[in-house]
C-alpha cells in the first residue's frame, strides 16, 4: 500500500476527531455558578464556536500544539485554519463533573453530533490570567468503539482512491482497538496502530 494511504486515515482523524471541532449551539447540565460556570462556558465555546478567536480565548497554546502537531505560532495558525475549514460540526456539548482546584480543573464533556457523536471525554483545564482554557483531552470517559469506526469508514468512503472494502476493513480494525489504543490514535496522534491495520487490510 502506498504510504499516502497509510497516512490518510490518521490525517482524517487528527483533523476531525477533536473536541475543538466547531459546531452550532451548546448545552450543559451542571448548572453551577462562578468558576464552574466559567469552565463550562470555555468548554462549550471550544466545542461549538465557529470563531477562530477561540484558539486563543478558550484554548491554551499547549492544546493547540497537541491538536495540530505544530509548535508555537504555527499551532495557532493551524487551529484557526481548522476552525474555518471544519465540515463535521458538533451539535452540542454536555458538561459535567467539574472539579476545580486553584489554577487547574477537570471536567467531562459528552459530545452530540459531529465526529465525536456519542463519545464522552475527560478534559483538563488551565486558568491563564483569570481565563479558563482547555489544556488537554486526557481520554475517553465513555468510549463508543462502533461509533468511532463508523465515522472513520464514512470519511474514508468520501476519499478518492480508497476502495469501500479497504475503508470497511480499516474501520473494523479500529473498532477492535482497545480504549487505550483508540485514545493514543485520536488524542496522541499515534500512527503505529493504524499503520498495522492499514497494512494488514492491504494484503
Amino acid at each position: 500500500m502506498k504510504k499516502s494511504l497509510l497516512i490518510l486515515p490518521l490525517v482524517l482523524l487528527a483533523s476531525a476527531l477533536a473536541l475543538s471541532a466547531c459546531g452550532g449551539g451548546g448545552s450543559s447540565s451542571s448548572g453551577g455558578g462562578g468558576e464552574e460556570a466559567a469552565i463550562e462556558e470555555a468548554i462549550e465555546t471550544s466545542a461549538t464556536s465557529t470563531d477562530p478567536s477561540k484558539c486563543t480565548e478558550v484554548q491554551t497554546e499547549a492544546f493547540n500544539e497537541t491538536e495540530s502537531g505544530v509548535s508555537g505560532s504555527g499551532a495557532l495558525k493551524a487551529c484557526e485554519e481548522e476552525v474555518e475549514e471544519e465540515s463535521e460540526p458538533a451539535e452540542s456539548v454536555n458538561v459535567s463533573n467539574i472539579s476545580e482546584s486553584g489554577e487547574t480543573a477537570t471536567a467531562e464533556a459528552e459530545i452530540e453530533g459531529g465526529s465525536l457523536d456519542g463519545q464522552s471525554v475527560e478534559l483538563e483545564m488551565a486558568n491563564e490570567e483569570g481565563a479558563w482554557k482547555l489544556n488537554e483531552i486526557s481520554g475517553f470517559s465513555n468510549y463508543d468503539a462502533a461509533g468511532l469506526a463508523s465515522f472513520l469508514e464514512g470519511k474514508l468512503n468520501e476519499e478518492e482512491g480508497v476502495e469501500p472494502a479497504l475503508a470497511k476493513c480499516i474501520a473494523e480494525g479500529v473498532e477492535e482497538m482497545s480504549q487505550e489504543e483508540a485514545e493514543a490514535l485520536v488524542f496522541e496522534k499515534s500512527q503505529e496502530g493504524l499503520e498495522e491495520i492499514a497494512t494488514a487490510c492491504s494484503e
